[in-house]
């Protein structure tokens, strides 16, 4: 169903988990749940996820998450400020202790100048050490390339927040 290095980075991430006794949660808007698929497709991943939030449309993403809707409103849901809200509202959520939340355009359409396809954010949230948010723009032509980056490099940042 994925590729070998999303199955592998997955199988890390539950061993690393599993190791350092951590529960998982994940807040996802353009990968609609992949992450957590990714993770769950991986015998003995409820041993470590909890949860998964797929929060696609920003009405999801105040309901589930807190987001506010002012912050939707002002800055997007393609934004820092909302991929660190739905990162923080995944923990308060849940009873995980690390949060990953990602939000973006995977296109083909919606895009714009400012935030074109391909354009995706991703937040980290750990309990009692903080929270990390990192930009990434990925040119690819479809959309289930970009869909597939954001979650490599969502298991990744989950692994790097995992081991530090």
């Amino acid at each position: 169903m994925f590729s070998i290095e999303i199955e592998t980075l997955a199988r890390l991430l539950i061993d690393e988990a599993r190791e350092r006794q951590l529960r998982l949660v994940t807040a996802e808007s353009c990968t609609g749940g992949l992450v957590a698929g990714a993770i769950c497709a991986i015998p003995g991943a409820s041993d470590v996820f909890e949860r998964g939030f797929v929060v696609y449309n920003n009405r999801a993403k105040q309901e589930l998450l807190g987001v506010p809707g002012e912050i939707i409103a002002d800055l997007g849901a393609v934004s820092e400020p909302v991929a660190r809200m739905m990162a923080e509202g995944a923990l308060e959520n849940s009873h995980a202790h690390l949060a990953v939340a990602i939000t973006g355009v995977a296109g083909p359409g919606g895009g714009t100048r400012m935030k074109p396809v391909g354009t995706v954010h991703i937040a980290t949230a750990r309990a009692n050490h903080g929270l990390h948010h990192r930009q990434e723009f990925f040119q690819f032509e479809t959309r289930e390339e970009i869909q597939l980056a954001a979650v490599q490099t969502a298991l990744e940042a989950m692994r790097e927040r995992i081991n530090r």
